[in-house]
């Protein structure tokens, strides 16, 4: 009887799919971080390529 009550606990614990989404969302806020940290430092340095070029350029422009 003991065998059957754990077997069937496991099997209802299986089916539980209470806190999926909980664990969903904190894998793709995970994955979003690690996108970010890998992206954001080649993003920045482009980008300040880009503004020193536009600066260079705004400040012949007016000289």
């Amino acid at each position: 009887m003991k065998k059957i009550r754990e077997t069937l606990w496991r099997v209802r614990l299986w089916r539980d799919l209470r806190g999926q989404d909980l664990v969903e969302y904190a894998l793709l806020a995970g994955f979003v971080a690690v996108v970010a940290g890998v992206t954001i430092p080649n993003v920045s340095a482009s980008m300040s390529t880009i503004y020193s070029l536009l600066a260079s350029k705004l400040i012949q422009a007016g000289g």
